[in-house]
């Protein structure tokens, strides 16, 4: 909010440069708090495949997790009026790979009831095929 009242007084004063740094900047923070979010939803997303994928077997709970976490993932980075996305496929990937080490150490956690560090689990999967697997939800589910 104290952006906003900042702009306002920017642009009454005519201080368009200022005003435009500022736009901007709250353009960037809008974005961040998007990546913040789809990051958060990649974690749950990819915690739930990896135990799917570790433990060779699903729930429905999980599949309700799994469904959930893209309809958020997709919901979050949908633009409403300009129509398009705030990240790119691109942006998208690179923000699961930054999840998937909190997301193991979530699964380690719940899979195989925690028998396994991060680093056992880890190695029961397939870490290129987990992220494939992931995006092909997320974008699936745009169509």
């Amino acid at each position: 909010m104290e952006e906003l009242l900042e702009l306002k007084t920017l642009l009454t004063q005519g201080n368009i440069s200022d005003a435009l740094l500022l736009v901007e900047e709250m353009t960037e923070m809008s974005k961040d708090d998007k990546i913040n979010k789809i990051y958060s939803y990649g974690v749950i997303l990819l915690l739930h495949l990896i135990k799917q994928q570790a433990e060779k077997r699903t729930t429905r709970s999980w599949n309700i997790s799994i469904r959930n976490a893209v309809r958020q993932i997709n919901r979050t980075n949908k633009r409403r009026k300009a129509n398009g996305y705030y990240l790119t496929s691109s942006e998208l990937k690179n923000t699961l790979l930054e999840a998937y080490d909190s997301a193991l150490d979530g699964a380690s956690l719940e899979a195989f009831e925690g028998r396994y560090s991060s680093a056992k689990l880890a190695k029961m999967i397939d870490y290129d095929q987990l992220i494939a697997d992931a995006l092909d939800l997320i974008t699936q589910d745009l169509n």
